[in-house]
């Protein structure tokens, strides 16, 4: 069975309960990963973010 976050209202639904047309983040193999959906994007993004900072810098001062 598949999870997912619906995002408007904050809960975990499962594909029998999906609210249609609603936004949602998923699928997730179970409700634990789906109710941290929020928190799992934002970590993603922070790490994201550092790495492309990384990238950056690195990148300074050389002739394309």
């Amino acid at each position: 069975m598949a999870y997912w976050f619906n995002v408007d209202s904050g809960q975990v639904e499962t594909d029998a309960t999906r609210s249609q047309g609603a936004f949602v983040m998923g699928p997730y193999d179970s409700a634990e990963e789906a109710g941290r959906a929020l928190e799992t994007a934002r970590e993603r993004t922070e790490k994201w973010d550092e790495e492309d900072r990384r990238w950056n810098e690195g990148s300074q001062g050389q002739k394309a």
